[in-house]
C-alpha cells in the first residue's frame, strides 16, 4: 500500500494565462516552455547575483496553467516577486495555499490512484517517488513525515532554511545541478550569467553533502571541524544520516591529512555526490 505523507511546510501559487509558460521560462532556472501537462520540474528564482531567493517544484496542468509548490514561509514573498516581474505579461498570480496542500508518495513505484489537482513524479530524485497537490483534506495523508525526511536526506535533497540560507546560497551550493534544477541550454533568466560562470569555470567551493554519523547525527547548525579547521555546518538529520553545507577544498584537505570531520563530538563520514 502506498504511503501518503502531508508536507505541512509547503504552499502553492497558481500562475495562469496565455503568457504563463513564457513568463516562467524567462524567469526561472529550468525549462518551463517544454513542460507538458502531468509533468513537474524543479526550479528556482534567483537574485541578479545568482543566489536562490525561492526554490519550488513547478507542476504543469495544461492550457497555460502552472502550480508552484514552494515553502509556505515564503509563499507571500514569492507571490509579490512574481507580480513585480509580471509587467505586461498576460498572467494571473494567485496564492492557493489556503485551498491546496502538498502530499508526498515517496514509496510509490507507479502513479498513485488518487484524485488530485496535480500529480507527477518528484523531479529531483527517484527516491522521493511521486508528489501531488490536492484539495485540503481530500486525501488521507497520515504517513509519518520521518519516512519522507529519511528519503530526502538519503537522496541528498537540501531543505531551504535548514541546509542552506535563502538569498545567500548559489544553486550549485544547494546541489540544484545534481537534482535536475538547472537547464544550461535554455538561455537567459535572472541570475543566469553567474550560474553559467560557476559551472564553466568550476567555481563551486561549497556543497550540501550527505554524511553518516555512527550513534546518531548531530542537530542542525553545529559547526563541523577537521583538526583545527572549520569546514562546514550541519543541516537536516534523521537517525544516523544527515546533510551538511561543506567547503569542498577543506574537506579534501582533511581527508588527505587523515583528520576526521567532527560536529558536536560526533565523527562524520561524508559521501561524495559530485
Amino acid at each position: 500500500m502506498t504511503t501518503a505523507i502531508l508536507l505541512k511546510d509547503r504552499g502553492v501559487i497558481d500562475v495562469t494565462g496565455e503568457d504563463a509558460a513564457k513568463f516562467l521560462h524567462n524567469l526561472v532556472t529550468n525549462d518551463i516552455a517544454s513542460l507538458k501537462a502531468g509533468e513537474a520540474r524543479f526550479a528556482a528564482l534567483l537574485t541578479p547575483q545568482g543566489k536562490i531567493l525561492f526554490d519550488f517544484v513547478v507542476f504543469a496542468l495544461g492550457e497555460g496553467r502552472f502550480l508552484l509548490d514552494c515553502p509556505l514561509s515564503l509563499v507571500g514573498d514569492l507571490e509579490k516577486r512574481l507580480n513585480m516581474y509580471k509587467l505586461r505579461s498576460k498572467i494571473v498570480v494567485t496564492n492557493l495555499s489556503d485551498a491546496l496542500e502538498t502530499i508526498a508518495f515517496p514509496d510509490a513505484a507507479s502513479r498513485p490512484e488518487i484524485e488530485a489537482v496535480a500529480l507527477a513524479v518528484d523531479p529531483r530524485a527517484e527516491l522521493l517517488g511521486w508528489r501531488a497537490l490536492a484539495e485540503k483534506g481530500k486525501i488521507d495523508a497520515s504517513g509519518p513525515l520521518e519516512d519522507y525526511e529519511t528519503r530526502r536526506i538519503r537522496a541528498g535533497v537540501p531543505l531551504g532554511g535548514v541546509d542552506f540560507a535563502y538569498s545567500d546560497a548559489f544553486p550549485h551550493e544547494a546541489d540544484m545541478d545534481l537534482l535536475s534544477g538547472l537547464d544550461f541550454k535554455k538561455g537567459c533568466y535572472v541570475g543566469q550569467e553567474v550560474v553559467s560562470r560557476m559551472k564553466h569555470r568550476n567555481l563551486v567551493r561549497k556543497r550540501v553533502t550527505p554524511y553518516r554519523a555512527a550513534g546518531g547525527a548531530p542537530a542542525p547548525g553545529q559547526s563541523i571541524r577537521a583538526g583545527e579547521i572549520e569546514i562546514g555546518v550541519t543541516g537536516s538529520a534523521v537517525g544516523e544520516e544527515g546533510l551538511a553545507l561543506i567547503r569542498l577544498d577543506r574537506l579534501a584537505d582533511a581527508k588527505e591529512k587523515g583528520d576526521a570531520p567532527v560536529a558536536g563530538g560526533v565523527p562524520l563520514e561524508f559521501i561524495d555526490k559530485s
